[in-house]
């Protein structure tokens, strides 16, 4: 009776058991042909909106700044040479690097011995070669002298055979007489032949005589010189650099002693591209004399100075490419020949041009305007000069229009955004900072790590901002309006 008792109730709760598996199981099948047989519905996703800055295009006339590195260079400098060899016995107190020494003033004196010793051989031979021109005169005058005396014997043997001749026909004297006489006057004849070539060797000792006194003042005006030149001076005034000579020590002809620079002639040299050369000339394709600006920055100082662009260079140069231009400064002040400077230079005015940000144009030569309904358009653009990190474009249709200050990958034609004029942006830029609760930050923190749609490197930028004390209020804002809160 126990047995069957207990089996009715094992019975009875496998039953029961059984009942309760069926029930269970026909409610997942109902709940899994209910959830088949409901419509799908899609989310409602709503137009993503950009907030962008923008710039309005005004057109204006601008005068480009060409930015070039630059040297700077003096106009006069001379390398200090020794003209004579000897030992060097005296150096002038400022003759030492970056010394300032003054026109004519004397520098180097180079032991004189050899030079003065030089000097009076020449003299002395001055003095014979004028002793000698003076003796050649006196011959000279003597030989006419004799020339006049034979001339005149010679005339009166002729006068005298004229008589002969004159008698002997009227039978006074004899032809012996007459022959004699003729013989007297043809040796007076011969008599002033002789003194005449006399005469001529006279003359031609003086012309050597005073060929001779030529070489001897010659002689005597280079030794004068080989004097002076034991004297070292200064051509013109300025500074000293790469001094080599000390006293006492033994120079060479042409040896170098120094360099001297004019440190108040300096000019700044700068390459520039031959499209950037193009740009500087003329209508007549000469070089113009613009205005430039040189900059040379020490620690922080900026020293500046202005001048004008006064010739370039003839040739490219082996291995160069481009022009070398130079320009003269007007008061180099602080500066000195090496510096490595920037030089700005002032390019003819270009008209009917809007200046933009740099990030405004992209790689195709377009930027992005408002169009209807606040909607992007891409508007091609003529790129003339980039000015920093602003450029200059021309566009027939670009006058008046709001663009796009920075182009980001997010951004291109037809996408709807919120424009943020330069007004608004300031007021961004100065907007409040508000102190966000734990609940709040974290919240936040949650929608941004959530939202597939934005762009890493925005999450990134925005987390990093929502992880500060104080965060901007308009950008809390924004997400919270996102976020539907």
């Amino acid at each position: 009776m126990r047995f069957l008792r207990q089996s009715m109730t094992g019975l009875f709760l496998m039953a029961v058991t059984l009942g309760l598996i069926l029930f269970a199981g026909s409610l997942i099948r109902d709940a899994i042909n209910d959830r088949m047989s409901r419509e799908a519905k899609k989310p409602q996703v709503r137009e993503r909106v950009f907030t962008v800055a923008v710039v309005a295009a005004t057109p204006q006339t601008v005068t480009p700044v060409l930015q070039v590195f630059g040297q700077i260079e003096s106009r006069r400098s001379l390398q200090i040479r020794a003209a004579v060899p000897g030992t060097v016995i005296e150096l002038a107190d400022n003759f030492e690097e970056g010394g300032a020494v003054e026109a004519g003033q004397v520098l180097v004196r180079i032991d004189p011995a050899d030079a003065q010793a030089a000097l009076a051989r020449a003299e002395a031979n001055l003095l014979d070669a004028q002793a000698e021109i003076r003796d050649a005169e006196r011959g000279l005058q003597l030989a006419q002298d004799e020339l006049d005396a034979a001339t005149e014997q010679a005339g009166l043997r002729q006068r005298a055979f004229e008589r002969q001749k004159d008698l002997a026909t009227r039978g006074v004297v004899t032809e012996t007489a007459v022959e004699t006489a003729e013989l007297a006057a043809a040796s007076a004849r011969q008599s002033v032949v002789s003194r005449r070539q006399s005469l001529a060797q006279a003359e031609a000792r003086v012309d050597k005589a005073e060929t001779a006194l030529a070489r001897a003042r010659i002689a005597r005006d280079e030794a004068q010189r080989q004097l002076d030149d034991t004297e070292v001076r200064a051509e013109f005034s300025g500074t000293l650099s790469d001094v080599s000579a000390v006293a006492g020590g033994l120079v060479g002809s042409n040896e170098k002693l120094a360099d001297l620079v004019d440190g108040d002639a300096l000019e700044v040299a700068f390459r520039v591209s031959t499209t950037q050369y193009a740009r500087l000339l003329d209508a007549d394709g000469t070089l113009r004399p613009a205005p430039v600006t040189v900059t040379l920055d020490v620690s922080g100082i900026d020293l500046s100075t202005t001048g004008k662009i006064s010739r370039a260079s003839a040739a490219v140069g082996e291995g160069q490419t481009g022009r070398l231009i130079f320009a003269s400064l007007d008061s180099p002040r602080g500066m000195k020949p090496g510096d490595f400077v920037t030089v700005e230079v002032e390019e003819p005015e270009l008209e009917q041009v809007v200046r933009l940000p740099s990030k405004a144009l992209a790689s195709d030569g377009t930027v992005l305007v408002l169009g209807e309904g606040d909607r992007l358009e891409k508007l091609p653009v003529t790129l003339l000069r980039r000015q920093g990190d602003d450029i200059l474009v021309r566009a027939p249709d670009l006058a008046g229009r709001q663009v796009v200050r920075e182009r980001t990958p997010l951004l291109g034609a037809g996408i709807k955004v919120r424009p943020l004029r330069p007004e608004a942006a300031r007021q961004v830029q100065d907007t409040e900072m508000v102190a966000l609760s734990e609940e709040r930050r974290a919240r936040l923190m949650s929608f941004v790590k959530d939202d597939r749609l934005m762009a890493e490197e925005v999450k990134t930028r925005l987390l990093t901002a929502l992880q500060s004390p104080q965060v901007p209020a308009q950008m809390v804002q924004q997400l919270e309006t996102r976020m539907g809160g």
